[in-house]
C-alpha cells in the first residue's frame, strides 16, 4: 500500500555495483511455485529499468509483481478520458520479458483519486449516475486495454473501517452502499479471466475480519470475486500468527481465495500502539523510537526472520486456498515505512537491506523450504 506521499527512494547508482556480487542464488519465486506466488511491489524506476540494479534483483527472485503507485486513478486517468498508458505499458513489457505475473492495483479507492471523479462540470457533487459512468469507463478502459496480460487486479482497496462497516468515503456517499458491487460488475464484464480481489488492511482483526468475509460471500455467489487480499502490514510482535491463521480459515469458509498483498514487518515502536496502516494516521518524530539508524542489532535481526518463518508456516500450512504472497517493497531503502507512521525514520522491514544485499530472513524463508540451503550470513554465498 505505498503512498505517493511517502516514497522513500535510494540512489540506484549506489548499489549498482554491490548488486552484481551478492545476487543470491535462489530463486523465491521458484522455490515457492508449489505452494504459491510470491510477489514484490516496484515503483516507477524500476518497473521501466531506469533502476537496472533493482529491476535485475526483483526479475531474479519474484514470480509476480504489484505497481506501488503507477495504476492507481491519479496516475492513470488524472484527467477524464486522458489516460497515461506509458508507464503501465513499460510495467507489462518488463513483466513480459521476465516472465513475472502482475497483479493490478488499485481500480477504486478512497485516496488517489482525482477530485473531478466527484464533481459535475460546474464543480458540484456529481450525481450517482455521472460517478457510475465515470468508474465504469475508467474500469473498462483500463482492464480491457491489458485483458489477458494482468493475472488479477485489486479492484476495490480499503473500503472497511475498523468495526466492519462501510467507510464513509465519497464513493459511498454519493453512489450508495452497493458501490462495492457495482464495482466488481464492471470488472468482471470488462476482462472474465482476470482475477477480482478486494484488498484492506488489518484484514485479520475480528471484527474488521468478519465485515469483509460477510461482503465476500455475498460477492461470491453473484461470481463477482475471486479473493480477499490481507495487505499484511504486520509489527514485528503482532498481530499473533493465530490471528492470521483465523482470517485465513474465515476466508476460505467464505468461498474465497486468499492473497498475502502488501507484506512487511514493522521493527520500529510506535509511540501511540495504534496499528494502522492509513496514512491519515501519522505521528510525530520521537528519537527513542528511531534505535536503528546504524543498522538492525543481530538479536533484532533474528526476531525479525524468525517472525517471517513462523507467518510463513500459516501460508504454507493453508497453500491451498493461498494464492500469493507479496512483500511491499524490494529493500529496506525504499519501504513506505521510512515514512510511515513516523517521516524521516530507518526502517528495516523487508528481504533486502540499503545495499540490496539478502538479509537473514530472506535467508531464513529459503530455509524454510529448502532446509540447510541458506546462504551463508558470513560469505553471502550459497553453501
Amino acid at each position: 500500500m505505498m503512498k505517493k506521499a511517502l516514497i522513500v527512494l535510494a540512489a540506484a547508482a549506489s548499489v549498482s555495483a554491490l548488486f552484481a556480487a551478492d545476487t543470491p542464488k535462489t530463486n523465491l519465486g521458484k522455490l515457492y511455485e508449489d505452494d504459491f506466488l510470491i510477489g514484490v511491489a516496484l515503483p516507477q524506476q524500476v518497473t521501466s529499468e531506469r533502476d537496472k540494479a533493482r529491476a535485475e534483483l526483483a526479475a531474479s527472485q519474484f514470480n509476480c509483481l504489484t505497481p506501488e503507485n503507477l495504476m492507481k486513478w491519479d496516475g492513470m486517468e488524472p484527467q477524464e478520458g486522458q489516460f497515461n498508458w506509458g508507464p503501465a505499458d513499460d510495467l507489462v513489457k518488463y513483466a513480459q520479458k521476465n516472465k513475472i505475473k502482475i497483479h493490478g492495483h488499485t481500480l477504486i479507492w478512497h485516496s488517489q483519486t482525482p477530485r473531478w471523479v466527484f464533481e459535475d462540470k460546474d464543480g458540484k457533487p456529481a450525481s450517482r449516475d455521472l460517478v457510475l459512468k465515470r468508474m465504469k469507463n475508467h474500469i473498462e478502459t483500463i482492464m480491457k486495454r491489458y485483458k489477458g496480460k494482468i493475472d488479477a487486479w485489486d479492484v476495490v482497496n480499503e473500503a472497511f473501517n475498523e468495526d466492519g462497516t462501510l467507510r464513509n468515503s465519497q464513493w459511498k456517499r454519493i453512489v450508495g452502499d452497493d458501490f462495492i458491487e457495482k464495482a466488481f460488475e464492471f470488472a468482471r464484464a470488462a476482462d472474465p479471466s482476470a482475477k477480482l480481489v478486494y484488498n484492506d488492511y488489518n484484514a485479520d482483526t475480528p471484527s474488521k475480519r468478519d465485515g469483509i468475509a460477510k461482503l465476500a460471500k455475498e460477492l461470491k455467489k453473484k461470481g463477482l470475486i475471486d479473493a480477499v487480499g490481507m495487505q499484511g502490514h504486520y509489527l514485528i510482535d503482532f498481530p499473533s500468527s493465530k490471528q492470521i491463521e483465523e482470517a485465513i480459515k474465515v476466508y476460505a469458509d467464505a468461498g474465497v481465495m486468499v492473497m498475502v498483498t502488501e507484506m512487511d514487518i514493522d521493527v520500529l515502536p510506535r509511540s501511540n500502539g495504534r496499528v494502522t496502516a492509513d496514512i491519515s494516521q501519522t505521528q510525530e518524530y520521537q528519537e527513542k523510537n528511531n534505535p536503528y539508524t546504524k543498522g538492525l542489532p543481530d538479536d533484532v535481526s533474528k526476531k525479525l526472520a524468525d517472525r517471517y518463518v513462523d507467518i510463513f508456516k500459516v501460508f504454507l500450512k493453508h497453500s491451498k486456498v493461498m494464492y500469493s504472497v507479496t512483500v511491499w517493497g524490494l529493500d529496506d531503502g525504499t519501504s513506505w515505512l521510512n515514512g510511515f507512521p513516523v517521516r524521516g525514520r530507518t526502517n528495516h522491514p523487508l528481504l533486502f537491506d540499503r545495499q540490496l544485499k539478502a538479509k537473514p530472513c530472506y535467508d531464513a524463508l529459503v530455509n524454510l523450504k529448502q532446509p540447510n540451503a541458506a546462504r551463508s550470513a558470513k560469505t553471502g554465498k550459497m553453501p
